[in-house]
């Protein structure tokens, strides 16, 4: 677009609100379904349907990212992935004491067939199982084919091995395939699979330990590899699940699939865990690795239509998904939300890689954007700091104007830039940070309205989105 000078800032300011009814009218409003899937993990079919599995048996579908369909419910009534899944896995049940399932995930190996990895857990204890099954369909039924790993049995010592639950079954650039799991106790392990069988290579015991000890509050592990940027990323849950409890997602990144992982201050995540005699104690490992997003909100300001309060709290337990094809990623979690009791929904948001090499998360949930330079920025933002704690309540976003000269002010003062292919930078506080800037959907105003996430070199994350009825 191009600017006249003919009557100055009054000109431009009824431009930039014509060209916000255009961008609203040429982009449509999805229609969002949701689904309550705890711990999702994604896989793309062969006809290219999206599949989330999830605690408990949960799965869902989708074409789109955007609308769900459940498909299973239950382990304990509601169950389709299993044909009676309480009678097929009840050696799995029984070592655990439980009667449902924890977090799993499903992998196509090169025999064409899906291979679901269940785990059980007592919850009180690491008393674990993990598994796998196998199915021709990513709907099931799935045929139980073994034991993988057990824990928690007598003599064993939870402070340095893993809680063999959390699994992520993964192939590496070199069509290796492995699979990443632990939560809490002894920490994150990874083991070299066989992708004939399905089954560890013989002769790992646990595998290969990538970070965590003493009980630190560290779970959920997911790798993804970037042909972008040539890193494969671990993605993690720090802190804990309830709303109140302060989960959040991190990441961290290898040039190998089994490390040594590292964040963006460099620090090696071997050493990330509880210090001897330790447990849960966040204060010694909320230091590392880098923190895509906690507990959030973007507050109301005076000019939105919608004046409820949608406070996001403790997001996490995620997936993640690179389209070949469309050269997109992303990020797919559970989130719960403040005054919703332990009320759970799926959430997806994009991400794009930066010019360090790091992902950086859309701050708002995924409707259909392309990634591409808005063609204005400038205006009234909500602007959120993510920090590094394990926030147990959301933070909040401030009020900053994006000005015409390039220069911030309001709550937080600087400056930005932004080119135009959308790499975005902008100096905020005395930190530099630098990202993407594009258009998202505020699905609470039902706009279409410019946004920005960016990184500083440290690994903290700030989110911007422009005020959707700005006067």
């Amino acid at each position: 677009m191009k600017w006249f000078h003919l009557t100055g800032l009054m000109l431009m300011i009824l431009c930039l609100s014509l060209l916000g009814t255009a961008l609203a009218e040429d982009l449509p409003i999805p229609r969002f379904r949701d689904v309550s899937v705890h711990d999702p993990s994604v896989i793309r079919a062969g006809d290219g349907t999206f599949y989330i599995y999830g605690s408990h048996m949960a799965a869902a579908k989708s074409t789109d990212l955007i609308s769900w369909d459940m498909i299973s419910r239950d382990a304990k009534a509601g169950c389709t992935l299993f044909t009676n899944v309480q009678e097929e896995l009840q050696e799995s049940l029984r070592y655990a004491q439980t009667d449902t399932f924890w977090a799993p995930d499903v992998q196509q190996l090169d025999d064409g067939r899906y291979y679901l990895y269940y785990c059980t857990c007592r919850g009180d204890s690491p008393l674990s199982m993990l598994g796998v099954a196998v199915s021709d369909s990513p709907e099931g039924p799935f045929e139980n084919l073994g034991t993988i790993l057990k824990s928690g049995y007598p003599g064993y010592d939870a402070t340095r091995l893993p809680n063999v639950v959390d699994p992520c079954v993964f192939f590496d650039r070199d069509h290796r395939l492995w699979m990443v799991y632990g939560s809490y106790s002894g920490g994150i392990f990874i083991l070299e699979m066989d992708p004939a069988t399905g089954f560890p290579l013989e002769g790992q015991v646990y595998g290969k330990k990538l970070l965590g000890k003493n009980h630190a509050r560290i779970e959920g592990p997911y790798i993804l590899y970037s042909p972008e940027t040539d890193y494969y990323y671990l993605f993690l849950s720090f802190g804990g699940l309830n709303a109140d409890d302060g989960y959040n997602i991190r990441v961290c990144r290898s040039r190998n699939p089994d490390g040594p992982y590292e964040d963006a201050l460099g620090q090696d995540m071997l050493e990330c865990g509880g210090k001897p005699g330790t447990f849960f104690h966040d204060e010694d490992y909320e230091g590392y690795g880098v923190k895509l997003m906690g507990g959030y909100c973007f507050e109301n300001i005076p000019s939105d239509t919608n004046q409820f309060r949608l406070a996001y709290r403790s997001p996490g337990h995620n997936s993640a998904y690179f389209d070949e094809e469309t050269g997109r990623y992303f990020l797919v979690f559970h989130t719960r939300f403040a005054a919703s009791g332990e009320t759970f929904r799926v959430r997806v948001h994009q991400m794009v890689m930066n010019d360090a090499g790091w992902p950086v998360v859309l701050p708002q949930r995924y409707a259909g954007e392309n990634v591409k330079a808005p063609e204005h920025m400038e205006g009234l933002y909500k602007v959120l700091f993510h920090l590094r704690d394990i926030n147990k309540v959301e933070h909040t976003s401030v009020s900053a104007t994006l000005n015409p000269d390039g220069t911030v002010s309001g709550d937080v003062t600087g400056t930005y830039e932004v080119k135009s292919d959308g790499t975005f930078t902008c100096t905020l506080g005395g930190l530099t940070y630098d990202g993407i800037a594009t258009l998202c959907l505020d699905s609470k105003e039902n706009a279409w309205v410019p946004c920005f996430s960016a990184m500083d070199g440290t690994g903290l994350c700030v989110w911007g989105t422009h005020a959707a009825n700005e006067d």
